[in-house]
């Protein structure tokens, strides 16, 4: 039980550095009008609903490699695109 005595100063830092920076992160913290949040989150969404449309790119779909579990040589010449 001695052995673990020299946590005591550490944990005791801890917690004070924890509680002051608590205490300061309050005063940060002001509160927002509802009709700013509002408008932020509408324009939020209108964003993220746009790139859902169009991505702006295309991907290929990738070649579907048959897995039959062991290890064959392919019995056809590979695809040029």
């Amino acid at each position: 039980m001695e052995i673990l005595l020299w946590l005591v100063p550490p944990v005791g830092v801890t917690v004070v550095a924890m509680s002051w920076v608590g205490w300061l992160g309050r005063e940060g913290r002001g509160e927002v009008d509802r009709d700013v949040a509002v408008r932020r989150l509408g324009e939020a969404l209108q964003r993220e609903g746009s790139r859902r449309k169009s991505p702006g790119y295309a991907v290929r779909a990738p070649e579907r490699d048959r897995s039959t579990g062991i290890a064959v040589r392919p019995s056809r010449a590979p695809r040029s695109s």
